[in-house]
């Protein structure tokens, strides 16, 4: 019998860059949801954009004042009448939007897509997420996570690996492609290290920002399985660098994480004639000459948004079989009562994923 207390800490993000942490009533799970105890939840660059500096969203994408965090990764402790599939002590990944599970999307698995203004609740924004001692999560959004996977591995994919995984695997990333990622913060360094799982031989990276440029440079000198093979810094002529290092051709595949304009143009400029190139970072807007760029190099230009409920099951059953671990891009490893901290460390984006 597990002792569950009445009473856990949470995390409330108010705006103005500020971090409140409360005290809040554990909850009890009803029909078909599941009360875990959470071992692990990551802070994702969505949070900083749109939470934590300040409430950018509307509509289903408005955070409501809940507890934040839509990276959670725990340990069922009890289970609400009905449940089927779960038990307890069992370790699961939690997939970050609660759909309706009426509309096609959810029916597909694409509960980020959910269609329902009222039924899509994603947790840290309009329903309490994973910044706190205990979750009430949804059982049907609980994803079991393999037995050599950490609980940091799990939260990781909750949102960014998933997005990660979710456009590789769009594009038909293989061996036979070179990736060029815009962006080295947490998404792009996910984006290295699941394209060197799926083979890619060639990983070239391009970022501004200093504290980045030198963690990425720690990940392409590892002595097993470096990230990344040339480190570029986008203020030293990136595209001559990206052509010179491919031969004059570009790469088969780029992926933006940045949601920089500049960015954006460079993933473009840098892939090759009929390569793909995947649209991933949040927000912003981007110009550029359509033809030359787009149309007459044939380039196929994907957005990707998340990913599905399998997809996620997929990709924690393919980073098991591959012992590879996310865990790797982490950063400060810091107690929920070092949230503030936490958070103004995810925000100057020096370190790892936090």
């Amino acid at each position: 019998m597990v002792d569950i207390p009445r009473m856990m800490k949470g995390v409330v993000l108010p705006g103005d860059s500020t971090v409140v942490i409360g005290e809040y009533e554990v909850p009890e799970p009803g029909p078909g949801q599941v009360l875990l105890k959470v071992k692990a939840s990551s802070i994702c660059g969505s949070d900083i954009r749109a939470i934590y500096r300040a409430h950018l969203g509307s509509g289903p994408e408005a955070y409501q004042g809940v507890i934040a965090g839509h990276e959670p990764c725990g340990r069922v402790v009890k289970l609400g009448p009905g449940c089927r599939a779960r038990t307890v002590g069992q370790r699961v990944v939690v997939y970050h939007i609660s759909g309706c599970g009426c509309c096609p999307d959810c029916w597909a698995g694409y509960q980020i897509s959910c269609r329902s203004r009222t039924g899509r609740r994603a947790y840290g924004w309009r329903r309490n997420g994973g910044h706190a001692q205990y979750l009430l999560a949804e059982e049907r959004d609980c994803i079991p996570l393999p037995d050599n996977l950490s609980e940091v591995d799990g939260a990781f994919t909750a949102c960014g690996y998933g997005t990660v995984w979710e456009c590789l695997r769009r594009m038909n990333v293989s061996g036979a492609d070179r990736l060029l990622i815009t962006g080295l913060g947490p998404v792009g360094l996910a984006a290295a290290q699941l394209g060197r799982m799926l083979g890619v031989p060639l990983v070239l990276g391009v970022e501004r920002a200093a504290g980045r440029l030198e963690l990425a440079r720690s990940l392409m000198y590892r002595p097993d399985v470096p990230l990344l093979d040339h480190v570029i810094d986008a203020e030293d002529d990136p595209l001559d660098a990206v052509v010179a290092h491919t031969g004059g051709e570009g790469c088969e595949v780029s992926v933006d994480c940045s949601g920089s304009a500049a960015a954006r143009r460079l993933a473009l400029e840098g892939t090759r004639a009929w390569g793909r190139c995947g649209f991933i970072g949040e927000g912003g807007k981007v110009e550029f000459d359509v033809s030359p760029l787009l149309i007459h190099k044939q380039i196929t230009l994907y957005g990707s948004w998340v990913t599905s409920l399998p997809h996620l099951a997929e990709l924690l059953a393919v980073l098991s079989r591959h012992d590879v671990h996310p865990q790797l891009i982490a950063g400060p490893l810091l107690p929920l009562n070092e949230a503030a901290k936490a958070y103004t460390l995810a925000d100057e984006g020096h370190s790892g994923k936090v």
